[in-house]
Parts: C-alpha cells; sequence; structure tokens
C-alpha cells in the first residue's frame, strides 16, 4: 500500500482547495462558509482565505455573502478535457485509415496556449521517417501545420499578440520568423482551409493539416499528414480534408 504521505498533496493549502472543492461539488445549491469550515475542519477565516482565492480564479463562485459554489471556470475546463477525450476517440479510427492509404504519420494536436500537443498518432516503419515529437510532445504553432490552423482562427490583433509574446523563433532557414510572413501564410491557409509546414520545424520534414471542428463550429484539433520532404504528396490534400470532416461530424459538425 501507498503511505498516506504519497496520497496526500505536499503543499498543505492545495489539500486545503481540495477539500473545499470536493465539499462544493457535493451540494447542487450554495454552501454557507460555516458549513464549509465544519465539513473540512478548517477555521473559518482560513477557508474564507482559500475560497477568496478561488474565486479570482472563477473556480469557485458566490452568489451572496458568505455563500459558495462551484465556479464557471471548472466547467470551462472540464469542456475542454471532455473535447480532447472526445475528438481522440472519434478520430483514431479514420486517422488509422489515412494512415493505410498515406503509409506515412498522422497526427492529432490540439492547441495549449501558444503551442500544439500531439495527443494521438498512427505510424509505422515504413513510412521511412524518424518520428521525432512522441505523443505528448509540444511545438510553437507558428512553426507547425497545425498551429498554422489555430492562429489562422484568430484575429490579426491576437496574431500580433502571440508574435510578441513568442519573438518568432526559428527551428531551421524556412521558419517563418517575421510577422509579415506569417500573415501572408495564414492568409493563404484561411484561403485554401488547409495549412503547411514546408520543413519549418524540422529539415527533412514536411507536412499539411486540416482543422478537425466541433458542434459549435470551433476549431478543436488539427489533422496532419507527416513525410519526407521528396514524399509528401499533393494529392493527399482532399483525402485529408474528408478525413477531418468526418471525425468533426462524428463530433456533432455541420459543415
Amino acid at each position: 500500500m501507498k503511505s498516506k504521505e504519497a496520497q496526500t498533496p505536499a503543499i498543505q493549502v492545495l489539500e486545503r482547495m481540495f477539500a473545499l472543492l470536493d465539499v462544493l461539488a457535493g451540494h447542487q445549491d450554495p454552501v454557507s462558509l460555516k458549513a464549509l469550515s465544519e465539513a473540512t475542519g478548517l477555521h473559518p477565516s482560513t477557508a474564507h482565505r482559500i475560497l477568496n482565492d478561488l474565486t479570482l480564479g472563477r473556480f469557485v463562485d458566490r452568489p451572496e455573502a458568505g455563500s459558495y459554489r462551484l465556479g464557471m471556470r471548472l466547467l470551462e475546463l472540464g469542456n475542454l478535457v471532455k473535447a480532447r477525450l472526445d475528438v481522440r476517440d472519434a478520430a483514431l479510427p479514420a486517422m488509422r485509415e489515412l494512415h493505410k492509404f498515406t503509409h506515412q504519420p498522422v497526427n492529432l494536436s490540439v492547441r495549449q496556449g501558444d503551442e500544439i500537443v500531439y495527443i494521438e498518432r498512427t505510424y509505422s516503419e515504413r513510412s521511412g521517417m524518424q518520428v521525432v515529437r512522441a505523443v505528448g510532445g509540444r511545438a510553437p504553432l507558428h512553426l507547425t501545420s497545425v498551429g498554422k490552423l489555430f492562429l489562422a482562427s484568430d484575429d490579426a490583433v491576437r496574431v500580433r499578440a502571440y508574435a510578441t509574446r513568442t519573438g518568432l523563433s526559428g527551428h531551421t532557414r524556412n521558419s517563418l520568423t517575421e510577422l509579415s510572413g506569417l500573415e501572408r501564410e495564414l492568409a493563404l491557409v484561411r484561403q485554401r482551409g488547409i495549412a503547411r509546414d514546408d520543413e519549418e520545424l524540422e529539415l527533412g520534414v514536411r507536412c499539411m493539416a486540416a482543422g478537425i471542428y466541433d458542434d459549435q463550429d470551433k476549431l478543436i484539433a488539427g489533422l496532419s499528414i507527416s513525410a519526407p520532404a521528396d514524399r509528401l504528396e499533393e494529392s493527399w490534400v482532399v483525402r485529408l480534408k474528408e478525413t477531418a470532416a468526418r471525425i468533426s461530424a462524428a463530433l456533432g459538425h455541420r459543415g
């Protein structure tokens, strides 16, 4: 059995926060500070301080003075987790079909802040390409085909803010490191509904990506094909877009 120390958070305030959230989760109606204090064993002043911080982060709401309930931020985060789990389940069979068609790695990625995260991949040794970024790997938005899909869905102000935050640092001689060049590229992405990485993240590797949308017409993931630079075939674009559309339809999207 695990020791008690291994089952509790190392930081005491986190343990107390989890206890408060657990109590709130067990009630549909707002809970008073007194009831929360009694249920968790926390002194009212301690519980009050933690609840105030949770309220600032929107993890807890205070509908009226002295009472609390779970906040909308938890719903937002829960929906993000749900979407990522659902999109993986919906995408995997179609990804396997696309891989059989291309014999190249097929990737499923989502956005987290200024990066994409690879959440699923289908590939085989026959592709002739070493997979460098495994599931869970990250890469900058502007250097990847899927990342460009997400940037293309942002407005100009957000794109400029991204460029300022990241400095548009490059990985190869082909990387887009100037805002003007990135903006032109994003205009093409919007026009064509497809995004490309032309050896911008890794020399010798090219990618193409199409977006996956949910029932609210929101871009939630990108489907991409990676291949050695001389093996990426333009004829795959149609199949890629069809596959992404099928996955979107499975998630309730009506394109």
